[in-house]
């Protein structure tokens, strides 16, 4: 049965939460974030409100306040069972009291209470935050506001139903401005959502203003893409620390932020690896249905065919239960490539809810195969219960692998899909609104090509009677034009002339390479904090990572750290309480939910939570299944709307091709251990893809050439005939095929060279063996043919 207490109050009024407020300020690749919440209880009893949304999972909330009428209340962090039985005491006592607590499941979740709130009484909630921005394929800079919570699938039976209700139903309003200030010149901001004209505020254009569109629909997270003019160079960030703090401590003492932009030399990166194990790892949970799913599709018919010759793959697909193409990743050939095409072609969203955590401990169980490293893919919606466990596992294997991670859609769990990448010593990329897919894929292909940076070391050459303290994770993955940041302590005093250095060595390709910098010891200007506050988080997160929870002391330190740095962390929570508003309540405290938004064509999906008495022992961020916001199906095979999926069988000419289940434990008694064989029933014929580029690519042969034949001729929008007699004289057809289909993917989409480069590179590679003399009049009747010019260098020839 589906239980929507929360939605509405019990005089049918909307739930309490009148509208959002949100002015980011975007200094360089950092953001500040300060959200305000408008409550209003028009009930004629006091209530609780509780609001369970999404932040960045690597954000740092370092304030939080309320203000009823003039009177303004500022959270303190506490440890946070201490802050929950102090929440609990206020409300028995009449008092207004407000609770903010990150979920212990998944950092990108939190809670607010709003406590006591008497009727007709209002609140402001205020809370900040700072975040850093990821570095897009493309050099843009990523911000992202998460607005949509999905329901987060959670493995065993522990979910329960959610309701649908249409986006522009959310009964609240959304604002947003964001100024952005640079030492470099803002050249541009792009947004899937309805922007106001870009304002500059001063001549320069280092300084400006973005606004939201009124009317938001609450159907995608708030993306901004910022774009500097030369922004991506190495920096060193030094900011005094807090004057009331104590020296020697986190926040009395100087932080410093390192980026470091590697730029590797053009000789190591012509010659990307020839050698590994790809393996991909697709959702096809029903969430995943409609256009994620296609575009999946796509994007695995690109990764195969720019595969090089001599290496092994697999495809595993994972819901409820879990599938592979092969019983064990196979060598890289026309054959394998060929069966493998067949089945990507007829995947589609059918094995019901999101359990990631078994595929991959069967991944794992997999040996490695020698000379051949083992490169993962994940391709998800990341709505998952259990990142934690996930993440966690991750890392046990993250020294017989990396892990590449792509969040799909709107609402993508940060923690997630970042936890991944960073854990598995890869790269994540997040796919959201109209974004393609396939150019952030092979970015991260190409990253995958690139040998592993081996020897990583940084140094530190400071004056005399400075001492540092790293404050963030050795690094374990460098990738070419890809930003790292490094967070350290600087303890001990020095005069205003002193300059410090930072050096980072590391080997790619047995090559040695350097980046060092010079950077004066006390800082220009007054950052508010914001590097302590994240230097403070990403210490929390490493701390975090090390099961505290099975070690007191760890959790001792992250709680120390959190209280100390005021950032927020799963073991503390911010409680304000208003002590003078101390008066008895009539009645009991009636409990509203907000709903959280959820996108889902051609509905949105509010995390709708149960309706049950207030409990002071149950709190939101520490079990959120107990809320509503875990999404489990039942039985196997089951989709997210609870219908059985189609049970998949084998084709004969896909029998050769092994798959694997594993019984989901929700519905069968089998074990985790038990597989069982699936067969598939051949579906309805497959059509070409409708996009030229797919078209043509999906003809290419696994060694990198094309054929001479009508379907290239269809591809490149000709005749059979044209093709044929514009093929010189005595000139074989398939190099005639390759060359052609080459100058037509530099003739018409360079634009998305990202996309085919690496494919282009087998096609060349194949060209050069053939040591064909007349590759340049095939470049020209190549031209004259297609009505390009382009010439044969840029071909690669």
């Amino acid at each position: 049965m589906m239980r929507c207490c929360g939605l509405l109050s019990v005089n049918k009024e909307p739930v309490p939460l009148k509208a959002i407020e949100v002015q980011v300020e975007v200094k360089d690749h950092v953001a500040t974030v300060v959200s305000t919440l408008h409550y209003e209880n028009k009930e004629d009893k006091a209530i609780e409100a509780v609001f369970v949304f999404p932040l960045p999972a690597d954000a740092a909330v370092c304030h939080f306040s309320a203000k009823i009428g003039q009177t303004e209340i500022v959270a303190d962090v506490k440890e946070k069972q201490e802050a929950r039985e102090e929440y609990d005491d206020a409300l028995s006592s009449g008092q207004q009291a407000f609770l903010l607590e990150e979920s212990e499941q998944s950092p990108d979740i939190f809670s607010l209470s709003v406590g006591s709130l008497p009727p007709g009484e209002s609140a402001s909630i205020r809370l900040d935050y700072v975040t850093e921005l990821a570095v897009e394929a493309d050099g843009g800079l990523r911000f992202c506001l998460p607005v949509v919570l999905n329901p987060r699938y959670q493995p065993r039976d522990r979910g329960v139903q959610v309701m649908s209700v249409p986006a522009s139903q959310v009964p609240y309003s959304l604002t947003f401005a964001a100024r952005l200030s640079s030492p470099r010149q803002v050249s541009k901001v792009d947004s899937a959502c309805p922007l106001e004209p870009l304002q500059y505020l001063n001549k320069e254009q280092t300084q400006a203003v973005v606004k939201l569109a009124a009317g938001h629909a609450f159907d995608r997270d708030i993306e901004l893409l910022i774009y500097y003019k030369d922004a991506h160079q190495p920096a060193v960030v030094v900011e005094a620390g807090k004057a009331s703090a104590e020296p020697g401590t986190l926040m009395g003492d100087a932080a410093v932020m390192l980026s470091v932009y590697p730029e590797f030399c053009q000789a190591v990166m012509s010659s990307l690896a020839t050698r590994g194990e790809f393996v991909f790892l697709l959702d096809r949970s029903g969430s995943m249905q409609g256009a994620r799913i296609g575009s999946a599709r796509d994007t695995l018919l690109l990764l195969l065919k720019s595969l090089p010759m001599g290496c092994y793959f697999n495809i595993y697909s994972f819901g409820s239960s879990f599938e592979s193409i092969f019983p064990k990743s196979m060598e890289y050939s026309e054959k394998t490539l060929e069966n493998a095409l067949k089945i990507v072609k007829e995947i589609q969203a059918d094995l019901g809810g999101t359990e990631i955590l078994r595929p991959l401990q069967h991944i794992y169980s997999q040996p490695c195969i020698p000379n051949q490293p083992r490169q993962l893919f994940v391709f998800t919606d990341g709505e998952v219960g259990n990142t934690k466990d996930v993440t966690s596992l991750v890392k046990k294997n993250s020294s017989s692998h990396r892990c590449f991670s792509f969040g799909i859609g709107e609402g993508a769990s940060t923690a997630l899909i970042n936890g991944l990448a960073k854990e598995g010593g890869g790269h994540a990329q997040f796919i959201a609104g109209t974004d393609r897919m396939q150019p952030k894929v092979m970015q991260s292909l190409q990253f995958a090509l690139q040998p592993a940076v081996e020897d990583i070391s940084v140094t530190w050459d400071l004056p005399k009677g400075v001492s540092v303290t790293p404050l963030s994770p050795p690094l374990t993955a460098i990738f070419q034009g890809q930003r790292s940041l490094i967070y350290a302590q600087l303890t001990g005093q020095s005069s205003e002339e002193t300059v410090g250095c930072v050096t980072v060595k590391y080997s790619l390709a047995g090559h040695p390479f350097q980046n060092k910098l010079a950077f004066a010891f006390h800082p220009t200007e007054d950052t508010g904090l914001t590097i302590h506050r994240l230097g403070a988080r990403t210490l929390i997160r490493c701390l975090e990572s090390k099961e505290p929870e099975k070690d007191e002391e760890v959790k001792k330190k992250v709680v120390n750290v959190s209280v100390q740095s005021g950032v927020s962390s799963s073991f503390t929570s911010f409680i304000a309480i208003n002590k003078g508003s101390s008066k008895p309540i009539q009645g009991p405290l009636l409990q509203r939910r907000v709903p959280g938004v959820s996108l889902r064509a051609p509905m949105a999906y509010c995390g709708i939570m149960s309706s049950m008495p207030y409990d002071a022992s149950r709190r939101l961020a520490g079990s959120l299944d107990s809320q509503g916001y875990r999404h489990a199906t039942k039985g196997k095979g089951l989709s997210a709307k609870g219908k059985r999926a189609p049970e998949l069988r084998f084709s004969k000419m896909e029998k050769m091709s092994a798959k694997w289940s594993v019984p989901n434990t929700l519905g069968d008694a089998g074990g985790p251990d038990r597989f069982s064989s699936l067969e598939i029933n051949p579906g309805p014929p497959i059509q070409p893809p409708s996009d030229t580029l797919l078209q043509l690519v999906s003809l290419q042969k696994a060694s990198g050439y094309w054929e001479l034949n009508p379907a290239l001729a269809t591809a490149l929008h000709k005749t059979s005939k044209q093709v044929e007699q514009a093929k010189p004289a005595n000139v074989n057809g398939n190099v005639w095929a390759t060359v052609v289909a080459l100058v037509w993917l530099h003739g018409f989409k360079s634009d998305a060279e990202v996309e085919w480069k690496l494919l282009a590179r087998k096609a060349v590679s194949w060209l050069l063996a053939q040591k064909v003399p007349c590759i340049a009049e095939c470049v020209t009747a190549g031209n004259t043919l297609l009505g390009c010019n382009v010439q044969k260098d840029s071909l690669g020839l």
